[in-house]
């Protein structure tokens, strides 16, 4: 009885090694890699490289969130590894509110054209003198929506501000239009399917997950020159660990620019580096 139990014992040790790792076909043991991401695209652009990821002994598990604020949260508070999301303009502005945080830039994977929308009229132009243009109340947008409008002719910013410009910065505005900035992201969508407003500009995440196409239903989309690309942010110190590198990688693969070409028909443009 005593040499059955010690068996049983041993048994149960190995079964308990075995519980604590996992192998790739090759017998490596797999490193796991928790990455917070939006809904759409984000989080279906890492469905589609988790096993492109696994084979090469990365373990990648989504966590899916709903706005701009938990993904960093997150990741200062080490609840995640990495996240994707941001662009270097929000993630400036996050990290300037936040000193606490001490996050970098591991690399560019896709760039959303941001997208003008409105139930009532089928260009910028058509909007009327003191139209009410509706954006949302993250800072770190505005110069990149203005812009939209500076391109249209509609305005015009104070030189050399560009994509740095704030309501403030216009210097023109012959129809008078009101840039009402007041709205979280998520929730322009809704206030474009409550008709709230002459022009609505909704960030192509949300615009995608509500099932709008910013190609066929914006009525002006930022082009692709546009330097605000999605990317992966890590903490301070680890954009050059082996998984971060990896998942890069992978993200950048042919697979998944296929992918991103195919599944969003140019409504998302990969970065392909």
């Amino acid at each position: 009885m005593k040499r059955i139990i010690q068996v049983l014992l041993a048994s149960l040790v190995v079964f308990a090694l075995a519980a604590c790792g996992s192998s790739t076909s090759g017998g490596e043991k797999t490193e796991k890699l928790v990455v917070g991401a939006s809904n759409v695209p984000h989080a279906e652009i890492l469905e589609e490289a988790k096993p492109l990821l696994k084979e090469k002994g990365i373990e990648l598990e989504i966590v899916k969130f709903q706005d701009y604020i938990l993904p960093n949260k997150s990741l200062y508070e080490k609840e995640i590894d990495a996240n994707y999301f941001q662009h270097i303009p929000y993630l400036t502005q996050q990290v300037k509110d936040n000193p606490k945080y001490k996050f970098e830039n591991a690399g560019a994977v896709h760039l959303e054209p941001m997208g003008v929308y409105s139930k009532r009229h089928k260009s910028l132009k058509d909007i009327p003198n003191g139209g009410k243009v509706i954006l949302s109340n993250s800072i770190a947008e505005h110069g990149r929506i203005l812009s939209i409008f500076e391109a249209e002719g509609l305005i015009k910013l104070k030189e050399g501000k560009g994509y740095e410009a704030q309501i403030s910065d216009i210097v023109e505005n012959p129809k008078n239009l009101e840039f009402v900035a007041d709205i979280d992201p998520g929730l322009l969508t809704k206030a474009y399917e409550n008709d709230e407003g002459d022009a609505i500009v909704i960030n192509t995440n949300y615009a995608i997950d509500a099932d709008l196409n910013p190609k066929k239903d914006s009525i002006a989309l930022e082009g692709s020159e546009s330097p605000f690309a999605n990317i992966i942010t890590v903490r301070e110190g680890d954009k050059d660990k082996k998984s971060i590198k990896t998942l890069l990688e992978v993200l950048h693969s042919k697979e998944i620019t296929d992918f991103i070409d195919k599944e969003y028909k140019g409504s998302v443009l990969a970065v392909k580096e």
